[in-house]
Order: structure tokens, then sequence, then C-alpha cells
């Protein structure tokens, strides 16, 4: 991974899905093409349907450190160890759809998979990439994962 000092960069949200790898992939070509960073940004939280049993601390279960773990293998799933583009790997908690929107403040463009690892993710449109079509602060690509 090489950091990236470019001012010009491209966000992708990531979330282990196969429709956020195609995204990773199509965010990576686009900044090849012009030149710009590319941030891969994966987004936690603690399950809300779990209420305060997974207050910090309760389970052992560290889930910032898992969602780096998943994202660093997503990065190496899809570059195979070489993103070829300067890269920036983020790993942020909060909502992912407001979190996304706040990381498209200075960003040229946002790229998203089509649905993700949600509880409806057989729907066309997920609620995530909606929500940034809708409210991000910079032109948003979605992009729809085809079953090969």
């Amino acid at each position: 991974m090489t950091e990236t000092t470019s001012t010009s960069f491209i966000v992708a949200g990531v979330d282990g899905s196969d429709s956020s790898a195609d995204a990773l992939r199509w965010a990576a070509e686009q900044a090849r093409l012009t030149g710009a960073g590319l941030h891969a940004v994966y987004v936690w939280d603690f399950p809300s349907a779990y209420g305060w049993a997974w207050a910090p601390g309760f389970t052992g279960v560290d889930l910032e450190t898992e969602s780096r773990k998943d994202l660093d293998a997503m990065i190496h799933r899809v570059f195979d160890g070489d993103a070829d583009v300067p890269l920036v790997a983020r790993v942020e908690r909060g909502n992912a759809a407001e979190v996304l929107v706040d990381v498209s403040r200075g960003a040229d463009l946002l790229v998203v998979g089509s649905r993700g690892r949600g509880a409806f993710a057989d729907m066309v449109l997920g609620s995530v990439s909606l929500h940034c079509a809708q409210h991000a602060a910079c032109p948003v690509v979605i992009i729809r994962h085809r079953n090969h």
C-alpha cells in the first residue's frame, strides 16, 4: 500500500461483499485513469440489535480490529498485494451511510456497491448506496455485482 499525498482522491466503500469488491476494483481503475488517490473505507459499528450486550469490552471481541482484518483481506483479494495506485485504507466507526457521505466531502468521486451484506442483500439498490446517491458531496457511482 502506498500512502497518497494527492489532493485528488476517490473513495470506495468496502464491506466485504462481492459488490464492494467490484466497487473497489472499479474505483482503482478510475483512480489510475485520472491520477487520483484511492481511499478504501470500511465502516463498522456495534450491532444495534444486540443492545447493551455489545458495549465496549463486554464480549472480548474487538470489532475495529476485525474490521481492519476484513479490509486488509479485501484489498489483498482485489489487488493481490499491489494496488498500483496511491491507496489509503481507512476503518471508521459509525453508520455506514453517514460515514461515507461525510468522507465524500473533498473527494472527487464516491464508489459503492449496489448492495452489501445487510439483511436485505437481495434488493436491487441497498439502503447505504441509496443514501449515498442522495446525500454525498460528490458524484456517486454505484456498481452492481455481476454473477459470473
